[in-house]
């Protein structure tokens, strides 16, 4: 096992969350025509992590808080770290500033209240922080939050900005940001973080893909996956693209057994213990309580 601490994340929303299924799926079905199986994954996915004795970070979307609230109780029981994924799973480049702030607002106060603890971190439904929105910073700032995870320094169709930082920085307006990681080749960013490219690459590719990343850089690592992809089993959604089809469906069934060949090669723990971020319990909590008090002035 590699002996260096690296962050293990997951974001906690439902297969019918997903961008590629925005355009056929209303919210409205959510948990109706659509069943809800965030539940049985999350809880699937706790069982996993127990059995290799890793601590991890769950960005919990709200909605699924909200249908769920035992969900979150059980991360926080076990050890685990609750953090923010928004509340609608809405991408934040296409939020007015108002709009961004109500929604993760609302977010924040639900797992704070459920989970009886400080909610920190944030990350932004498809890494949707980039050049567009750069003030959604100092509205995660003014709600007490210490990092975000919500940058991807690459460049695809969905998400990202390839010449943005690779590293954790902190941001002028104060917060912690922790990009999805990279890997430079021919001065090109290649993605490593996780998801559906550690679905598509074979494990061993994967592995040395992070440990190179890890040598390279003297940085530490964070993976992050979604409960839905430990569940082949799921619905299968019609009416969306090939492509879209190829990226949510490929090799499910094989993810659960590369994620235990992951966990025990490497060492994990959550994104406040491995990034330092840890002593901003009071500051963050005060801060919110402040903020739900009264919306924040001058936001639209």
């Amino acid at each position: 096992m590699n002996q260096v601490a690296n962050a293990m994340t997951i974001d906690v929303e439902d297969y019918f969350h997903v961008e590629a299924f925005s355009s056929v799926i209303k919210s409205s079905h959510w948990g109706k025509r659509y069943p809800l199986r965030a539940q049985v994954n999350t809880e699937r996915v706790l069982t996993i992590l127990d059995e290799h004795d890793v601590k991890a970070t769950f960005f919990v979307l709200g909605w699924v808080a909200q249908q769920c609230p035992s969900i979150v109780r059980a991360i926080v029981n076990e050890g685990h770290e609750v953090a923010s994924h928004g509340y609608f799973h809405q991408r934040a480049n296409r939020q007015s500033r108002q709009a961004f702030y109500d929604d993760v607002v609302r977010s924040k106060k639900l797992l704070e209240d459920i989970s009886g603890q400080a909610v920190l971190g944030y990350r932004a439904p498809s890494f949707s922080i980039d050049t567009s929105n750069p003030w959604a910073f100092e509205v995660l700032k003014t709600l007490g939050f210490a990092y975000s995870s919500s940058t991807y320094p690459v460049k695809h169709d969905l998400y990202g900005v390839p010449d943005w930082p690779r590293f954790r920085h902190v941001r002028e307006e104060g917060v912690v940001e922790v990009p999805i990681p990279t890997l430079q080749k021919l001065e090109r960013n290649i993605p490593i973080g996780g998801g559906g490219f550690f679905r598509l690459y074979p494990y061993w590719l994967s592995k040395y893909l992070i440990n190179a990343f890890m040598t390279q850089t003297s940085q530490p690592y964070s993976f992050y996956f979604h409960p839905w992809e430990v569940d082949p089993q799921q619905p299968r959604i019609m009416g969306v693209s090939a492509k879209s089809r190829f990226r949510h469906y490929l090799n499910l069934g094989s993810m659960e057994a590369k994620l235990h060949r992951l966990l025990t090669d490497f060492r994990w723990s959550t994104m406040r213990n491995v990034y330092q971020l840890n002593g901003f319990e009071s500051d963050a909590r005060s801060s919110n309580q402040e903020v739900i008090k009264e919306r924040l002035p001058s936001m639209g």
